[in-house]
């Protein structure tokens, strides 16, 4: 039996070193029905349909990344995950993806509880600003922080929210979302002990 550490490294390369789409790559089953929110140019959309055999749309809220993507032969349409996915019935994915994206939004746990409506599983990834690196800059600049993972200034970063480990499985409890998988991550290896200030990277997998 090949172990997932293995799987994790023969996926990486294939998804452009990625490692939250390495573990998302790993998580959708083979054949299932995905929605990829915020998909950007189509990377990982493009590569579980080709590797997994997926049923695969996405939502893109910039018009030149939608073009791409249609450009690339994948169904994806332009859209503001913000304003919900009205436009789909419940229940009708298998998977919703939201990859490091979420921190993004300006409503995140009304994203969240979308996510769960329209699909029978969620799968979430976002930077972790808990890590220890993101602490010790702030403490040792007095600015704010800037990492391998987090790269920009203050005023030109997308990110609007600052979410940590903890900070998540928190908001997960009080929305009376399930977590069944989690994954924490670390330039391309799994961490297991102290993710919430070990890890660059986390990954869940939510039901409602």
């Amino acid at each position: 039996m090949v172990s997932a550490e293995a799987t994790l490294s023969s996926i990486v390369p294939q998804v452009l070193g990625r490692e939250d789409y390495a573990i998302i790559g790993e998580m959708v089953e083979e054949g299932t029905s995905v929605l990829d929110l915020g998909c950007g140019e189509g990377e990982l959309l493009g590569w579980l349909e080709e590797q997994r055999g997926v049923k695969a749309r996405g939502v893109e809220i910039a018009p030149e990344k939608v073009r791409k993507c249609v450009a690339r032969g994948l169904s994806v349409y332009q859209g503001d995950i913000d304003k919900g996915l009205a436009d789909y019935p419940p229940q009708c994915f298998d998977y919703i993806v939201l990859s490091q994206t979420l921190q993004e939004t300006r409503r995140p746990l009304n994203v969240l509880r979308e996510m769960i409506r329209v699909g029978r599983r969620a799968i979430v990834a976002f930077p972790n600003f808990g890590h220890w690196s993101v602490r010790a800059s702030l403490l040792c600049s007095g600015k704010a922080p800037k990492t391998d993972h987090l790269p920009y200034e203050w005023h030109n970063t997308p990110n609007i929210h600052f979410l940590t480990v903890l900070d998540f499985e928190e908001t997960a409890r009080q929305a009376q979302l399930t977590i069944e998988r989690s994954y924490f991550l670390r330039r391309g290896r799994r961490i297991r002990w102290w993710p919430s200030l070990r890890a660059d990277i986390a990954v869940y997998q939510l039901k409602g």
